[in-house]
């Protein structure tokens, strides 16, 4: 059962994210940066579970979404729900993209693209640091 706090913004002081967060967490997380295409942990990972927020353990995606885009970073084609993240125009490449972010901590994890499968024609393109893998448990 979820408890009702599971919910609540975690907004914390910077330097407690550089406390809570590997330096390179931080630059993804915190600092809207990227990791390097097929570097990440879960980009090939095909087992059953739930992907959450590094930084706030909020549940984000799950494996049933999940598919091989090709890009070398995991992507999903839809959240477990729309209020767990937030999309933001990004246009400091000089041109406009999907910024994708926790809802509940305001982290940085990626990209959404129009170019994914249905039933959404979605790709969440996500950095795998900026996520947590939780396996289903056995059955």
């Amino acid at each position: 059962m979820r408890h009702p706090s599971d919910d609540a913004e975690v907004d914390l002081p910077e330097d407690e994210w550089k406390a809570r967060l590997t330096p390179e967490q931080y630059r993804v997380l915190r600092e809207q940066g990227t990791e390097p295409a097929f570097t990440g942990t879960y980009h090939a990972t095909k087992d059953s579970g739930a992907y959450h927020c590094a930084g706030c353990d909020h549940e984000l995606f799950s494996s049933a979404a999940k598919f091989d885009s090709g890009s070398g970073w995991p992507s999903f084609w839809d959240a477990v729900a729309a209020d767990r993240i937030g999309l933001y125009n990004d246009d400091k490449l000089g041109y406009v993209r999907v910024e994708v972010r926790c809802r509940r901590c305001g982290s940085h994890l990626g990209h959404v693209f129009d170019d994914g499968p249905h039933p959404t024609g979605k790709r969440y393109c996500i950095n795998s640091i900026a996520l947590n893998f939780r396996p289903d448990p056995e059955k």
